[in-house]
């Protein structure tokens, strides 16, 4: 003991704190970039039908008439409105945001292709659902990962308000 009253630790022990604090280091660095790599992976996946779905302006507008469905997808004629397109005998649609055969809806048509997307609020939280998924996931990896349990609660209850109001708004 020195006349301070400190102990002084071996080089040894030094080193091995050390060592242990850059794995700790290194473990939330990692945990903090795969939470960070799912939540812009639903980002990225929702995108592709959030953006027809929220920014219709220069889009082919219109309804579809459900008439037939298989396990994932609908057919049906689409009716352009407003002069925005040319009618079609057949474009698709996701299964999940219709009830199902002889069904109305309002959507937008994804550019170059025959693919109908849902618009207004049902259609707009339907497309963040993989978002919100995203969000229960990363809520996971923050709370276990991190230990940052407050923001790993805001992430997940984010993320199951978002399933909630897409399936109330489906459903009703």
């Amino acid at each position: 003991m020195s006349s301070t009253g400190t102990i002084k630790r071996s080089r040894k022990r030094r080193a091995s704190e050390s060592a242990y604090g850059l794995l700790l280091v290194t473990k939330n660095v990692v945990m903090a970039l795969l939470a960070l790599f799912v939540l812009v992976a639903g980002i990225w996946y929702s995108w592709a039908t959030a953006k027809p779905a929220m920014f219709t302006k220069n889009l082919e507008r219109g309804t579809i008439t459900v008439a037939a469905c298989d396990d994932d997808w609908c057919t049906g004629a689409f009716t352009p409105m407003d002069g925005s397109g040319r009618a079609r005998a057949k474009v698709r649609i996701d299964k999940a945001v219709t009830d199902g055969r002889g069904e109305r809806l309002l959507v937008a048509l994804k550019p170059g292709s025959d693919e109908a997307v849902r618009t207004g609020m049902t259609g707009i939280l339907h497309a963040w659902v993989p978002f919100a998924g995203s969000l229960l996931l990363a809520a996971l990896m923050v709370a276990g990962g991190l230990r940052l349990r407050r923001t790993a609660w805001a992430l997940g209850l984010t993320g199951a308000a978002l399933l909630a109001a897409s399936f109330a708004t489906l459903t009703f």
